[in-house]
């Protein structure tokens, strides 16, 4: 069984009923809302609503479209996107990490032994910001992670401004992050996860 059929939260959730045709026939429709780990094939709509979502405000992405493609072959269960009628909405991406803090190096490796879930970036596409789907995202990629045994924390980065966003996500801010990118500096963040022992005892998992 994998791991995504295991796991409630992540499966389609449909808020609409398939309409039917004018015969009484009903149609295939996609669901309103879908949250699936990502895949290769989506690398493109990653990218777009990423480079739109960071270009403006600091000038680069963290990560351009081969690095994308690099961490979805690589570790596609650490990702999650938010569908809305099959179009991506929302997105995070995540990969393994071996060490107690992160260094310039994490942001390209995938540490298959790592216990710690780096995430290197979540955005929301410019129509359907305000809305509250980044928190909401956080939230079910946070709940996602309980559920895989290899995952003890999270760990991002951020600018000082997205602080009190990622600490109303549960998140705690460990101090200056040895990463730099540009000359720009960053506060790493930390959410402790839960043991999968634990997990599947009160969560259903």
């Amino acid at each position: 069984m994998s791991v995504l059929s295991a796991l409630p939260f992540l499966k389609p959730v449909h808020l609409r009923s398939p309409r039917s045709s004018p015969g009484g026939q009903r149609r295939h429709t996609l669901p309103a809302s879908e949250f699936r780990c990502l895949s290769p094939e989506d690398a493109v709509s990653v990218f777009e609503i990423e480079r739109e979502a960071f270009i403006s405000v600091s000038g680069d992405c963290p990560l351009h479209l081969d690095e994308i493609r690099h961490f979805l072959n690589l570790c596609p269960e650490l990702s999650l996107g938010w569908f809305e009628e099959g179009r991506l909405v929302a997105f995070i991406i995540g990969s393994l990490w071996d060490q107690e803090r992160l260094r310039q190096e994490a942001l390209t490796l995938h540490k298959p032994q790592g216990t710690a879930v780096h995430i290197h970036v979540l955005a929301v596409h410019r129509t359907f910001r305000q809305q509250g789907k980044g928190s909401i995202l956080m939230w079910r990629y946070l709940q996602y992670l309980r559920c895989l045994p290899c995952a003890r924390r999270a760990l991002l980065m951020c600018e000082e401004f997205l602080v009190p966003f990622y600490q109303k996500c549960g998140f705690e801010a460990l101090g200056p992050c040895q990463v730099t990118v540009g000359g720009m500096a960053f506060v790493e963040m930390q959410h402790s996860v839960r043991g999968h022992a634990f997990m599947r005892r009160n969560s259903g998992c």
